[in-house]
């Protein structure tokens, strides 16, 4: 697919539903040709977002370009996006190339036409074989196949997820996320991908923007809103942080950069509230002045070397640099 990389940007997206404010004056411009990840808790404005890129939901205020073209008030079929929703909404009497060739079909394509699009999206997705079965004759990550097929048979600037793995299981959530970042890659379009999960997010995302309240609390590189988030949320919901009330102010605080010392030895002391086994890591919940907790991952190896138990009294060390000052 050819595409002349059109960028999406929202300026001063408003969404309300009578008084309540669903998502409150947002504004950002998406990579272009990137996977971003719209992350945060349920009811945070981040699927409300989604649709009205969509089009699926009307835009109290403000204005969503699409290469520099306000796309607000047009038809969802008119506006170079596709999505693909939770529940893959197959057609059950269709087959899965029919499926897949709907939307041309609406369009008044001719048959051999639309089914001659539809095998080289079923191509792309690894489902050739496949196209003369119903859908309820396939496995969940083959209907996910199929209907990332049928949206992206309309060749959209933007494709637009709606948490798509939520209904797989866990192996093969992973492995669909390998299969849409690859996708993703091949086509070099725009993936914008609602999740609540920040696993998810940073295994796929080039940019994530972690939202909160109706409003966008942080955005940038995954990797930048890993190692710096900038408010004690962020640093919470994106996982693996403590969040610290220290002399010198509020800090994040890597939960894999604290190690545990002898209570004297210590940056702080805790009583240990919880050890749990995970693998790789154990993990270590402290209690430290104030009612704060302490998470420290510690690799197995190091903690079976010295292992502690709930109650014990230890020391908690990070390296000063391990400090990041929040700003909220």
């Amino acid at each position: 697919m050819e595409h002349n990389r059109k960028e999406l940007e929202l300026v001063s997206v408003t969404k309300r539903y009578g008084t309540t404010v669903a998502v409150n004056k947002i504004s950002h411009h998406f990579q272009p040709s990137g996977y971003a990840c719209l992350l945060g808790p349920s009811g945070c404005g981040k699927s409300s977002t989604l649709r009205m890129i969509a089009g699926h939901e009307s835009v109290t205020d403000g204005a969503i370009l699409l290469g520099g073209t306000d796309i607000s008030h047009l038809a969802p079929a008119q506006r170079g996006t596709a999505m693909m929703f939770q529940n893959y909404a197959l057609f059950p009497h269709l087959s899965v190339a029919e499926n897949v060739a709907f939307s041309l079909k609406m369009k008044g394509e001719d048959k051999a036409q639309r089914l001659s699009k539809a095998g080289e999206m079923l191509e792309l997705v690894d489902l050739s074989a496949l196209g003369d079965r119903l859908p309820d004759q396939l496995s969940g990550g083959q209907q996910q196949r199929v209907a990332l097929a049928r949206a992206l048979i309309t060749r959209p600037d933007v494709l637009l997820l709606d948490e798509p793995l939520s209904a797989l299981d866990p192996f093969l959530r992973v492995r669909m996320r390998g299969e849409l970042r690859k996708l993703q890659r091949e086509l070099g379009i725009s993936f914008v991908h609602v999740t609540h999960g920040q696993d998810e997010a940073l295994a796929l995302a080039d940019e994530i923007v972690v939202m909160n309240n109706a409003v966008i609390e942080q955005a940038g590189p995954a990797r930048d809103v890993f190692n710096a988030p900038k408010t004690a949320f962020v640093a919470q919901f994106i996982g693996s942080h403590n969040v610290v009330s220290l002399a010198q102010g509020r800090f994040a605080i890597r939960a894999d950069a604290v190690q545990l010392t002898p209570a004297d030895k210590g940056t702080l002391q805790g009583d240990i509230t919880a050890v749990e086994y995970q693998g790789t890591h154990v993990s270590v919940h402290a209690r430290i002045a104030r009612d704060q907790e302490v998470m420290a991952l510690i690799p197995d190896t190091i903690f079976f070397a010295n292992p502690h138990n709930p109650g014990d009294l230890i020391g908690l060390h990070w390296d000063a640099n391990d400090q990041h000052k929040l700003t909220a």
